[in-house]
């Protein structure tokens, strides 16, 4: 390819699919291809600078990366969730010396604006990562938490088999290390309002108190005993708090928080299993697997969606399969049955169609097709809302119609004046790192509205650099995907962790699947410098994925219907030319076109970043 006269930021993204798919600009890329050298120290870094969280996205992000990876094109994308898990075990705050790699990453920081007082509202991944770049950037930071622990849906709603607490403590304490200040049990409406935090001298304040309120489902018998919404139901069990509900339960719903509600139903031991607390831990452990082996447990999954359509990862479906979670895809929920103000069933019917013609959640269901199921609980994981009854009319916040604070998409300002929000609360249930993405906007709007024309604004140039003696591992494109090795399904009990990490082997072995679309073949022609293209086809020849191949000129005008336009386009003698056509699409950037070309006409250049700050002059 040609280099581009200007690239810019946008450029680079779309031509680099996992960065622009990551909504905080993670170079993905980058830090696999260090793995694959075994730089780990640096792949960290690349890792975290933009992911305040990077060690619990190591293990929960879903990853848009990895579906927008080029990689996955040829058979299956890079692993790079994670690999991000593999360089965090080394360098992030499970390793214990991530506060030194945070002073490598980000300079000595120090309380610039003591004056300009800031407060977080809500203590999950929004609010988090607003905190971090707001103490970063020199303000002091107070976080207000609801709970009486500090995560969010972090703590609350995902499953500790999936993520260990003792991470979210080591990540929530990295932030606080940084001067921020929290203050758990401190619910707004109930112990403080908005308006107090203007008379308490806070001169901005980011609302980010997430979604904890589960939807309801309008069909008869929801009313009954055993009838659980699935959010109460992970923050109980998260929490610590014992839910009796029997040995045949029901969770409703095709999502991941259904998946996370099945498969910690499973994992709760039911009441005639409770373990005496003088029974030694071994003991306990064979109880809790001998339980789940033999069939205590009985665990159903009813969605509309169909087998192909069900919205939840593939792998969190497949590990329920494996642990012996029943799935009933393609059927609706009709009624609760009941029987003395108790659950025995769920009655459900056949869904033919979840979306209508225009795209619309309109489920159609196949009349004469109801089955009952038999019940000790149903669990409604259908979907997420917030509640916003904290907000009274004198804060002059608006609100939209699905129930969420009205933002500003850019800034994340509200109506209000220096009033921010971002996360789920502003734009409903959305994956962590969108979460994390919109703390990190958050405190960039912030930081500007209360310094205004002095605010230093991030300045990014892409640069164009050669790769001298640029080469790829042997056979790179033909090394299968291999995801991480996961616990034994009869070891699967409690709190221990499912999926496992890479081995330092296993994971050069798979960061070196890595395309690296961020390095191009760039074709120089200068007869001065000797580069001028001597038509040999060696490129041709040596190439892989036959992307290159020469053809006449003159058939590529007839192509393009230019007729006797030919010669102005192409120059008198075009019809007698041979051109060079390279389809970037299918470039795996092996290099091998470069090392065998004689004149040195291609070389293998890459894009990279290039960043500073200034200070704009109002």
């Amino acid at each position: 390819m040609l280099p581009p006269e200007k690239v810019d930021l946008q450029w680079l993204e779309a031509n680099v699919p996992c960065k622009g798919a990551c909504p905080v600009g993670t170079d993905a890329g980058r830090y696999v291809a260090l793995i694959a050298e075994g730089r780990f120290r640096e792949a960290y870094a690349v890792a975290r600078r933009p992911n305040p969280l990077a060690s619990i996205c190591g293990r929960i992000c879903a990853a848009p990366c990895e579906d927008a990876c080029r990689r996955g094109e040829l058979d299956a994308p890079v692993a790079i969730r994670a690999l991000k898990r593999f360089v965090t075990e080394r360098f992030g705050v499970e390793s214990m010396i991530d506060l030194d790699m945070v002073k490598e990453i980000y300079g000595k920081r120090g309380l610039l604006y003591p004056d300009d007082r800031i407060a977080v509202v809500g203590a999950g991944p929004a609010g988090l990562a607003a905190a971090h770049d707001l103490a970063l950037l020199g303000y002091p930071v107070t976080v207000f938490e609801a709970q009486p622990v500090a995560g969010g849906m972090l703590r609350l709603g995902i499953p500790e088999y999936r993520l260990p607490r003792e991470l979210i403590k080591l990540e929530v304490n990295a932030i606080l290390s940084l001067g921020v200040e929290i203050r758990v049990n401190q619910r707004m409406g109930r112990d403080y309002s908005l308006a107090d935090l203007r008379s308490d001298g806070y001169r901005a304040v980011f609302l980010a108190v997430g979604a904890h309120k589960g939807r309801e489902l309008a069909i008869p018998g929801v009313e009954l005993d055993g009838v659980v919404n699935g959010v109460d139901f992970l923050l109980n069990a998260n929490m610590g708090y014992r839910l009796e509900l029997g040995q045949r339960i029901v969770v409703v719903g095709g999502g991941n928080v259904a998946l996370d509600v099945a498969r910690t139903a499973l994992r709760t031991t039911p009441p005639e299993e409770v373990v005496n607390p003088e029974i030694n831990i071994v003991t306990a452990l064979d109880i809790a697997r001998s339980a789940i082996r033999f069939g205590v447990r009985d665990v159903h999954i009813v969605s509309l969606e169909s087998a192909d359509e069900m919205p939840a990862a593939p792998e969190e479906i497949e590990q329920a399969a494996e642990e012996g979670i029943t799935f009933n895809p393609g059927r609706g929920p009709v009624r609760v049955l009941g029987d003395g103000g108790r659950v025995v069933g769920l009655e459900t019917i056949q869904c033919s169609a979840v979306f209508d013609g225009k795209g619309r959640f309109n489920p159609s269901f196949v009349p004469g097709t109801e089955l009952a199921m038999a019940a000790d609980s149903v669990i409604l994981a259908i979907g997420q809302t917030c509640d916003l009854s904290f907000i009274r009319p004198e804060d002059g916040i608006e609100l939209t119609a699905r129930g969420t604070i009205a933002v500003n998409t850019e800034t994340l300002a509200t109506s209000a004046p220096g009033i921010y929000s971002g996360g789920d609360v502003a734009f409903g249930p959305r994956l962590a790192i969108n979460a994390v993405a919109d703390g990190r906007r958050a405190a960039s709007s912030i930081h500007s509205y209360l310094q205004g024309s002095l605010a230093p604004h991030r300045s990014v140039e892409v640069v164009l650099r050669p790769l001298d003696g640029y080469n790829r591992e042997r056979d790179f494109e033909g090394i299968p995907r291999v995801d991480p090795p996961t616990l034994p399904t009869g070891r699967r009990v409690g709190i221990a962790e499912v999926e496992q990490g890479y081995s330092e082997k296993d994971a050069r072995e798979q960061a070196s699947r890595c395309l690296r679309c961020w390095v191009n073949t760039v074709f120089h022609q200068d007869a001065d410098e000797g580069t001028e293209c001597i038509l040999c086809g060696g490129c041709a020849d040596v190439c892989p994925e036959s992307c290159i191949e020469f053809a006449p000129v003159s058939d590529i005008a007839i192509a393009a219907g230019l007729g006797p336009e030919i010669d102005s386009e192409f120059g008198e003698d075009s019809d007698g030319g041979v051109a060079l056509i390279k389809d970037e699409t299918i470039c795996i950037r092996c290099g091998l076109c470069a090392l065998r070309c004689p004149p040195g006409t291609i070389r293998m250049e890459a894009y990279t970043l290039e960043e500073a700050n200034h200070v704009e002059q109002g």
